[in-house]
Formats: structure tokens, C-alpha cells, sequence
């Protein structure tokens, strides 16, 4: 007589159902418990809580610390002599420890608008950061101080930087100085075989002499080799290349 039971399933379901439901019973117990204690100890951080307690276990963030070399700055502008001495010297500690790229554009900016030995020892330090954003803002920075050094240290950033971008902001930079000291330079770089830095030198070779010689290389290198030979500009060459 055929048996009415229901046929049994595969005989390996068995004894995994078994596995599972074991190790469901050993977990609960710490599961319940920790949930009871970490649920009743929750409270949820508000931003703000969270960066103090942040800043607590691993220090300010690089946001954080520009913002406050930009405070700092904004009061030792208006401060006296010894203030912003102290704080340039405290600028060049902070540079020197910075791991962070965009503090160090920061420091490297901050500096520009103060006279002191620390401030100066930073600007011309930042001409030589690892980081090529610090050493175009560097750049940019020489040219916001101005002078002759200004001229020479752009000049050897040109001649000597590994970073394309960097070589071209010095160019830039040294016609936005619109010093003829910088013509020489200038000149050396039109016999660049790149395009780009020839663009950038006619560029600055048109702010620097306060004429338009057009895009033409040619005529901006005699220009450049004896500039007191040249005629004396004026607006009416502009419109008669024009018409």
C-alpha cells in the first residue's frame, strides 16, 4: 500500500537549514543587546558638532586653516611694524610644515602684501614649491610685488621650469609687469619652437612695449632686438592694419 507522507526534500537541505538557524540563534543575543545600548546612547550630530569633534581627533582642515591665514592676514595688514613681522615669521613656519598644496598657495599669497624678511623668503620660495599650483601662484604673486627681482626671479622660472603652464604664467607675468627689463627674456622665448609659448610671448611683448606688431614673430623679434631703433607707435598703425 503506497505511504501518504510527503516525500522528504533533498537530503542536503536538512542539515544546512540546521547551520543557519544555529548561527541565527547565537547572533540575536548580541544583536538585541547592542542595538538596546547603542540605540539608547544615539543622538544624531549636527554639522557643526561633527567638525569640532573632527577637528578634535585630527586637526583643523586645509579649508579651515586658509580661512584662518585669511583672518589672521586681514588683521596684521592694519597691525604695526612688529605685529607683521611676527606674523610673516609664523606665515614661514607654516609653510614649511604645510603638506597641503592649496594652504600653501594660501601662505604663498598672504605674503605678497607684506615687506618683511619672512614674507620675502616665501615668495620667492613658493617660485620652487614641488606643486606646480603654488608655483603659479607664485608667479602671480611676483608680478603683485613688481621690481627687478620680480623680472629676474620670473625670468629664471621661465628658462628653468619643468611644468609647461608654469613657464607660460611667467611669461604672462612678465608682461603684465610691463617692465622693458624684461624684453631679453621675452625675446628668447619667441625662438621657443612651441607655439603656445611664441603666442604668449607676443603677448607680452605687446604689454610691455605699449605697441601691436600683430601676430607676426618675425616682426616682433626685430623689434625685440633693438627696440630704441623702432618708430614710435601710435593708434593710427592699429587701424591702418585694418584697412
Amino acid at each position: 500500500m503506497p505511504s501518504s507522507a510527503t516525500p522528504a526534500g533533498p537530503p542536503h537541505r536538512a542539515p544546512l537549514q540546521r547551520l543557519l538557524l544555529r548561527s541565527l540563534v547565537l547572533l540575536l543575543p548580541p544583536l538585541i543587546t547592542a542595538c538596546g545600548v547603542g540605540c539608547a546612547g544615539w543622538t544624531p550630530w549636527t554639522s557643526r558638532e561633527r567638525a569640532l569633534k573632527n577637528a578634535e581627533l585630527y586637526g583643523p582642515t586645509a579649508n579651515q586653516r586658509i580661512k584662518k591665514i585669511e583672518e589672521d592676514a586681514k588683521q596684521a595688514r592694519s597691525a604695526d611694524g612688529t605685529r607683521q613681522v611676527e606674523f610673516t615669521r609664523g606665515l614661514a613656519e607654516t609653510m614649511l610644515a604645510e603638506h597641503d598644496a592649496r594652504v600653501r598657495c594660501e601662505i604663498v599669497a598672504a605674503a605678497a602684501d607684506f615687506d618683511t624678511a619672512s614674507a620675502l623668503a616665501i615668495c620667492r620660495g613658493g617660485l620652487q614649491d614641488p606643486d606646480d599650483r603654488v608655483r603659479l601662484r607664485a608667479c602671480e604673486v611676483w608680478k603683485q610685488r613688481g621690481g627687478e627681482e620680480a623680472v629676474q626671479l620670473l625670468a629664471t622660472r621661465y628658462r628653468t621650469d619643468r611644468d609647461l603652464d608654469v613657464r607660460l604664467r611667467a611669461v604672462k607675468m612678465l608682461g603684465e609687469l610691463k617692465d622693458q627689463q624684461a624684453i631679453p627674456v621675452l625675446a628668447e622665448a619667441l625662438e621657443n619652437p612651441d607655439p603656445a609659448v611664441q603666442y604668449r610671448a607676443v603677448a607680452a611683448l605687446k604689454e610691455v612695449s605699449g605697441r601691436d606688431l600683430g601676430n607676426d614673430v618675425n616682426a616682433w623679434r626685430d623689434w625685440a632686438a633693438d627696440p630704441s631703433r623702432a618708430q614710435p607707435w601710435s593708434i593710427a598703425e592699429t587701424f591702418r592694419k585694418l584697412f
